[in-house]
This record gives C-alpha cells, structure tokens and sequence, in this order.
C-alpha cells in the first residue's frame, strides 16, 4: 500500500543536487590534482629538459633588457635623476611578490604560474581573472618590448650599412608610421625557436643572456667616463609623485621573473630550482637596472632623455665621440630585446598550455607536438596575435597595460601564499617566505599602491580588458571548465 503522508525524498539514482552559483565560481582545483597533471596536453606531454641554469636564464632572459634598454627613455622624464630610486621601488615591489613566487613555485610546481596559485586558494572566478590579467601581461609586453627592439634595429642598421628603415615601416599608427615591420619579424623568429623545443630555446636564450649582461657592464664602463655630478642637481625635480609614476612604468622591467615560474612542467627538479632562479634572477637584474641608470643619467641630463627608446647607444656615441661603440651596444640591445621576447613568448604559451587543460579556453592551446614536446598551435596562434600587437600599437600604452595587469596578478600571488599557509599548513615547501604574513601583505600593499600610480586611460583600457574576460569566461568557460564535470563531493573534501 502506498503510504501518501510519507515527506518527499531526494531520488539517490540522480546524484547529488547541483552547486549553486557561488559554489561553482569558488570551486578549487586542489593541489595534489595539479601537481599530478603536470605535463599532460592533448596528444602529448611536455618534456622536463631544464635545470636550475636554464631557468635561471629564461628568468633573466624575460626580465633584463626591455626596461634599460627601452623604457628607461620613457621613465626618466617622469621622475629626473631619481629614477635610480624608481628601479629601486620597483625592485622592492617585485622582491615582496617574488619571494610568494618562490614559495608557491617550490610548492605547486606547474606551468599556470600565478593562474594555478589563484585556482588551489581563492577558486575558479579569481584563477580565471589571475589568467586573464596574464594573458594581459605576457601577451602584450611581448608587442611592447618587440616595439623597442624596432629602435635598435635602426641604429644597428645605421651604424653599419649607412640606412634605416622609413618611419612607415618601423612605427606604428599614433607614432608617424604605417605598420612596425621589425617588431613583427622578431616575434616571428622567437616563435620559430618555440617551436624546436623548450630545450632548443633555453640554449638559445642562454646565448642571448650572455651576450645583454656583457653590453650592459660594457655600458658602464664607457658610461660613466662622461659622468656629471651635476647632472644629479635637483636629484627629485617632479617630487614623489614622479618617483611613483616612473616606478611603476618601470615595473614593466621586472616582470620577466615569473617566466620561470611557467616552465614548472618543463623543470627537472621543479621544487628545489624553480624558487631558486626567481630569486637568483630577480637579485641580478635589480643590480644592473640600477647600476646602469645611475650612470646613464650622470652621462646625460636628464631632460634630454625624449623621443628615443634607444637611449644608451646615444649615450655611448656621444661620451666616446665615436660611432662604434653605439653600433656595438645596439647590436647587443638587438640580441638582448629579442631574448626578452623569446622567454615571454614563451611564458605566455604555457599559462595559455595550462588553462586549456583546465577547460577554460579551447582545447587547441594544450595540445603538444609528440616530436617537439612543445605546444605547436597555441606557440602558432599566441606569436601572430603578439606580432599583429606590436606592429600596430605604440610602446608607451603597451607598457603601462603590462603593468597593470602584472600587478594586479602579482597583489592576488601575495593573498595566494597565505590562503595556502592556513588551508595546507602540512605541505612540504622547498621555500617559505619570511615573516608571513607581512612580507606579503607588503608586497599586496606595494602593488596597489603602484596600480594607483598609473594613469586613468591605463585604468578605462584593463576595465574594458577585464569585462571582455569575464564575458568570456560565463559564456565559454564556466560551462566548459574540467571540474563542472568532477564529482561535487570530491571536488568539497579537497576545500575543506
């Protein structure tokens, strides 16, 4: 007999309800399932070729050059001679978000960088958002470092062969050109090396390194035979709020440290190298970014830093009297800027590797090359979309966008490695940062203080570039991402 007074029951066979909305966007991909995935694309893997040598150069590769050899022209008449003091603001404010790399790298040892950090502590809306801004980073600072790299390639050609290329081909719209040739064909010949290999790169890179570090200690020595203490009088002329504004133009100079932190799945020994070189890199770099703009202001006044990305080989020229040694420099500042390009190039491509395996972009950007071990469509797609950037938008606007979006995922690292402290106390770490919390909450509180030193245009472009993502992300990804299929109560025991 049917009993009708008996309460409704939930039918077993259908499986458990459904997460609500806010339940979905917060799901957390835990650690030991990302860790555990590391390698893996669509119909391949990639393959684990470098050591702490070439990660430390992919660190040094993607961060020294563009900042000292190109913006540093766009920086000083923001700041005066106190943009020595701008390097060193920036530089601290990297140094506070690279010791949470370091921890969460030797933690969570994978190839989504800040992305994957953000996906096992704060959930899927804030790892997508920390995605998206380094789609904005990586993306964008390989057009804008490929615009300066147009600038040397004009000296170089100009002090060997007597010609350069008409302002039509080598500036874009905005800037008295048509369309940047040159900075198109050097994300072109990075995308080639992508496409050889991780291990093909890294020994190409490693050149390149090699050769930036000799031109710019080369830069000293020649540099400072036309130092001026004068040129150091009003050391502060356009006050703190120049220093500010400068240093976080010039944080675009440091944002090559987390490069490393990409290569998580291509690492031999991920958890005892990759914190290492973040550190090793970032100590290098921060010497000779304020070593030589130290010197490049004593050799010049600092008002006639204008209209030049290519300020160092002039500097050259004009304290030796002789056009040789600008030609050298610029041949270096060529080799140098390219690598920058190659490492980002690269970094970009495996944030891109590991968010598609995640479900959130299409597939195609995970899938690997069984001979290469490397992401043959995603290195394809990211260098043509990065090529077509630098050949049509200007350098300043590009740098300060890379800026914005780096530091905006930098400030959520920061959070990052104290939600994983609290969560998963039990963790090995190969690294910790010392004093947490209060390294990290510096380093949140550096990178929103530099955010708001940024310009309100800066501000409009990352909101419209923000919307777009999110757009994006409840139309194709929520729907599409791998854990909306992962069994609910799997996903909860992990986050608790």
């Amino acid at each position: 007999m049917i009993d009708h007074g008996a309460p409704p029951h939930h039918d077993e066979a259908a499986g458990p309800p459904s997460p609500s909305l806010a339940a979905r966007l917060m799901r957390r991909k835990p650690v030991e399932r990302l860790v555990a995935e590391g390698g893996q694309g669509e119909g391949g893997s990639l393959r684990r070729s470098l050591g702490l040598w070439q990660l430390t150069m992919i660190s040094i590769g993607a961060t020294l050059g563009t900042g000292i050899f190109v913006v540093l022209g766009e920086a000083v008449p923001k700041a005066g001679p106190a943009v020595t003091l701008s390097f060193v603001i920036a530089g601290l404010t990297a140094l506070f978000s690279a010791l949470s790399y370091a921890e969460l790298a030797g933690t969570i040892p994978v190839a989504g960088s800040s992305y994957s950090y953000a996906y096992a502590t704060m959930g899927e809306l804030i790892a997508w958002i920390c995605g998206w801004c380094l789609i904005l980073e990586y993306g964008v600072s390989v057009a804008a470092v490929a615009v300066g790299w147009g600038e040397y390639l004009n000296e170089l050609l100009d002090g060997t062969i007597g010609v350069t290329l008409p302002a039509a081909l080598s500036a874009p719209p905005g800037d008295g050109g048509i369309f940047n040739l040159p900075a198109l064909i050097v994300v072109l010949l990075a995308m080639t090396f992508l496409l050889g290999g991780a291990r093909e790169s890294a020994r190409a890179n490693t050149i390149m390194v090699v050769v930036k570090i000799a031109a710019l200690v080369l830069f000293c020595a020649i540099g400072v035979q036309g130092f001026r203490s004068g040129n150091y009088e009003h050391f502060m002329p356009l006050g703190m709020a120049g220093v500010s504004a400068a240093g976080a133009t010039l944080f675009f100079s440091y944002i090559g440290f987390d490069a490393a932190s990409t290569a998580g799945e291509e690492a031999k020994n991920a958890q005892r190298d990759l914190p290492r070189a973040i550190m090793l890199s970032l100590v290098i770099v921060t010497v000779l970014y304020v070593l030589v703009a130290a010197v490049a202001v004593g050799a010049r006044p600092w008002r006639a830093f204008t209209d030049s990305e290519a300020s160092l080989a002039q500097i050259m020229t004009d304290v030796t009297g002789q056009s040789f040694w600008g030609t050298l420099l610029a041949f270096c500042a060529v080799v140098a800027i390219a690598s920058v390009v190659l490492t980002v190039l690269y970094g970009q491509t495996r944030v891109l590797f590991a968010m598609s395996r995640d479900g959130l972009v299409p597939k195609v950007f995970s899938k690997v090359h069984p001979k290469t071990g490397a992401p043959r469509a995603n290195t394809l797609i990211v260098s043509l979309f990065c090529g077509v950037l630098a050949a049509a938008i200007p350098l300043g606007q590009l740098a300060d966008a890379t800026s914005i979006g780096t530091l905006f995922a930098f400030a959520l690292v920061n959070v990052a490695v104290v939600m994983l402290r609290r969560t998963r106390p039990d963790m090995r770490r190969t690294f910790r940062v010392p004093l947490s919390p209060v390294l990290p909450a510096l380093g949140f509180g550096f990178c929103v203080w530099m955010m708001g030193s940024l310009s309100t245009v800066t501000w409009v472009v990352f909101g419209v570039w923000m919307a777009v993502g999110l757009v994006f992300y409840f139309v194709y990804g929520h729907r599409r991402s791998r854990l909306a299929t992962a069994d609910p109560s799997e996903v909860r025991t992990h986050q608790k």
